[in-house]
């Protein structure tokens, strides 16, 4: 318990310093790339407060210089600070609007750039997805999704919802898929107690959408999910190779 009680510590701290930063930031109308810096340093503090080490393969599918959206499994908080932490290049996450209601975290988010998604309400989600598409096209960044939805309280990977696929056919990007193992024995849904760990993120190949229809729609989910599994399959072995050999 002292090393949960260690990481809430300095969660509130990182939150208080990066997010009180991005706030007076936004408020000046400050541009350019503070607000990945303060979302990377963020995620950093608390994967180092965690005593998480992060092992990143396949990053240079995320280093291209034109948009993408992201996607891949879900099982822990964890998989966001990894993440976050990962991609090398600009980024805004679009998640659940319940985010956006943490105090003083949920206002840096926004003020950041990063899309709140209300999935009870279609016509504001598609309106959020389209902020995202011209986000993601103006300022040439990633946009990342977790197209599970919420975190897989098993580990096993859940159906994808159709929303980042959208996005990727309206726009025309490439996605790019990956895999996360190991942060659901950091922290699994449900629990609160941090157990330090090693992960694993792992980016496989774009996966290119333009020429593709709406119609494609379902194959393409197919697809990357297919992809995402394999990767954290992948993940997931390397981490209990890692454990098992005590490296």
């Amino acid at each position: 318990m002292i090393r949960t009680a260690w990481v809430a510590l300095n969660a509130i701290i990182a939150t208080l310093i990066l997010g009180c930063t991005v706030l007076v930031a936004a408020l000046l109308r400050v541009r350019g790339r503070l607000y990945d810096w303060a979302g990377r340093s963020w995620s950093r503090w608390i994967l180092w407060a965690a005593a998480t080490r992060v092992y990143v393969q396949g990053e240079e599918h995320t280093q291209r210089d034109r948009p993408c959206v992201v996607v891949g499994n879900h099982q822990s908080w964890f998989d966001v600070l990894v993440v976050a932490s990962s991609v090398a290049r600009p980024f805004h996450f679009v998640a659940k609007k319940e985010l956006a209601s943490v105090p003083l975290w949920g206002a840096a988010w926004k003020a950041a750039g990063h899309i709140s998604l209300d999935r009870s309400d279609r016509e504001g989600a598609i309106q959020s997805l389209d902020r995202a598409g011209r986000r993601m096209r103006e300022h040439n960044t990633a946009v990342i999704i977790f197209p599970e939805g919420t975190r897989s309280p098993t580990g096993e990977l859940q159906e994808f919802k159709k929303g980042a696929f959208m996005l990727a056919l309206r726009t025309g990007v490439e996605m790019v898929p990956f895999g996360v193992g190991g942060s659901r024995s950091v922290l699994p849904k449900g629990q609160w107690r941090v157990r330090p760990g090693p992960i694993i993120v792992r980016f496989g190949e774009p996966v290119q959408t333009a020429g593709l229809t709406e119609e494609d729609r379902d194959r393409l989910i197919a697809d990357v999910r297919g992809r995402v599994r394999n990767l954290r399959d992948e993940a997931e072995a390397d981490v209990q190779a890692m454990q098992r050999t005590g490296t």
